[in-house]
């Protein structure tokens, strides 16, 4: 359901990730880990997904995550506790589903995924399912969430690509380490870059492991009718925003994701640029 959402809390997690907590209780009360909301920060605003961070009932608030990449994001970016964002929409997408009798689960995220993965940690662990979290990150000037990951999974092992924080290497080296190790998962849910997801399927498909990945194609209206998230599973052309965001990592042709996301990489980058010049003449009048 739409309506005028207040922020209420906001925080910068690190130079380029922001956290706003958002009193939206009509969504707080039904989200569940792997769904989303979409908004419009103003009336001329596109429409953006953000994967729902967290949420409490009680408070009726709903957390979400975002790197400022283009133009909304840092409009976003630009709101502060008190102000509203004008459209709040969700609980959308299909919740996470764990299968019954799950043992052992590795949880990875890559990047700003850790806020996606974060819930699905969260919610493993209280449910009592054993899990492992695998956080990779740059460097250590942009880990995030290292706290509450701790305090919602078995073990946290942090990855950076430069080694200034936790193991140096890619998660896909510290998932294989872990396996050949000894972990048995039955289950391995990774969220982050499309190259990532791809390596990670790539790592536990000779294992048998079951994966789950959560997908962030193009999206609209985040309820079936554009067909803009379409994705190619199997084979079937499915929804993500319908049928998803969770798809079985083993038959997600990734190269066609890569493609259809960098379909407009361009225009974004001419509209973010013609925008700022705006500001900037607007500054220069005043």
């Amino acid at each position: 359901m739409a309506r005028l959402a207040t922020i209420v809390r906001r925080e910068a997690l690190n130079s380029t990730v922001t956290l706003m907590e958002v009193d939206a209780p009509l969504i707080a009360k039904k989200a569940l880990p792997g769904q989303f909301i979409i908004l419009r920060v103003d009336e001329q605003g596109e429409r953006i997904p953000l994967t729902i961070s967290d949420y409490d009932r009680k408070k009726g608030t709903v957390t979400i995550i975002f790197q400022k990449v283009g133009l909304t994001t840092n409009l976003l970016d630009g709101l502060g506790r008190g102000d509203h964002i004008l459209d709040f929409v969700g609980p959308l997408g299909t919740p996470t589903e764990i299968p019954e009798g799950t043992g052992k689960v590795a949880v990875i995220g890559g990047g700003v995924g850790c806020a996606i993965a974060f819930p699905q940690a969260k919610a493993l662990h209280n449910a009592g399912i054993p899990v492992d979290v695998i956080a990779g990150f740059r460097s250590k000037d942009i880990v995030i969430l290292e706290d509450e990951f701790r305090k919602n999974c078995d073990h946290l092992y942090l990855t950076t690509d430069d080694g200034s924080y936790g193991e140096k290497g890619l998660v896909t080296n510290k998932l294989k380490a872990l396996i050949d190790g000894g972990n048995e998962y039955d289950l391995v849910i990774a969220i982050g870059p499309i190259i990532m997801m791809k390596f990670v399927c790539k790592t536990t498909e000779p294992y048998g492991i079951k994966t789950i990945v959560s997908l962030n194609p193009i999206m609209i209206d985040g309820t079936g009718m554009c067909g803009g998230c379409r994705v190619s599973v199997g084979g079937h052309v499915k929804f993500a925003c319908v049928d998803g965001p969770d798809f079985d990592g083993h038959q997600v042709d990734f190269d066609e994701l890569i493609r259809r996301n960098a379909a407009y990489k361009g225009r974004e980058k001419e509209v973010f640029k013609d925008h700022i010049c705006r500001l900037q003449q607007l500054k220069d009048r005043m």
